[in-house]
């Protein structure tokens, strides 16, 4: 389905990362992990709140593979207070989350997709949330010390429109662009969390990764060929009731 595709993945070592380069490949991509750490796994070291850093990063990749069929901004960047009260959100925090995360999204958006445009092809994939698009229901956090942070509610939201404007200002290029919102994904989460939460979804279970990213290869494909600006939700079902 991606065979010989060149694929970049942002934040390519966390929990949904590694799943869409483990997915990529087994479809015949080429998946290139760009990541603020380094991990042995880690193809390129890039910061995606730095213009030159990913303009770096680009210019690497291109002169190493002649070219980027896809790309996944899947970063997920945050502060040490990330997931404070509302009421106790320091402004500079607040500030610099949407800088790292929203902002970061926005620069590697303008750097690819001007890439894209002058090869008149691409596909980018920005990762959204169903908190992109509805409130949060905090009584699956009573009795935790968890919450939905405010932050991440705000930029969700406003990469999932983003997505939707670059998908008609770049569409005259043969360019793609497309976000997947996931549901809440497994990952050792306090059992009272877990199990309050289950109980609202239809499928009764948490996402995991594997559920998430065959979408992203396929919306990356060339069989999803005439889908651009589309929010595609993997939520087992708690946003329809």
């Amino acid at each position: 389905m991606l065979e010989n595709k060149i694929i970049v993945v942002t934040g390519g070592n966390g929990l949904l990362g590694q799943e869409f380069i483990k997915d990529i490949r087994q479809e015949g991509g080429i998946a290139i992990n760009i990541d603020i750490y380094y991990k042995q796994q880690t193809d390129f070291i890039c910061d995606i709140s730095d213009k030159k850093s990913v303009e770096g990063t680009v210019n690497e990749i291109i002169n190493q593979y002649g070219k980027i069929d896809g790309w996944i901004n899947n970063a997920y960047p945050r502060t040490s207070d990330w997931g404070v009260k509302f009421e106790d959100i320091p402004v500079e925090s607040w500030q610099k989350n949407i800088d790292m995360h929203l902002n970061g999204y926005f620069i590697c958006c303008q750097v690819i997709l001007e890439v894209m445009k002058k090869q008149n092809n691409g596909a980018v994939i920005n990762m959204g949330s169903i908190y992109g698009f509805l409130g949060p229901d905090f009584s699956v956090y009573q009795g935790t010390n968890m919450t939905m942070p405010a932050g991440y509610a705000a930029i969700k939201g406003g990469i999932t429109n983003l997505t939707r404007y670059l998908a008609s200002y770049y569409g005259k290029y043969n360019i793609r662009v497309n976000s997947i919102s996931p549901g809440g994904i497994w990952d050792n989460q306090n059992e009272i969390f877990v199990n309050r939460y289950i109980e609202k979804i239809p499928l009764k279970r948490m996402a995991k990764p594997i559920d998430i990213s065959p979408t992203a290869s396929f919306l990356l494909s060339d069989k999803a060929s005439y889908i651009t600006g589309h929010n595609l939700v993997i939520d087992g079902g708690w946003s329809i009731i």
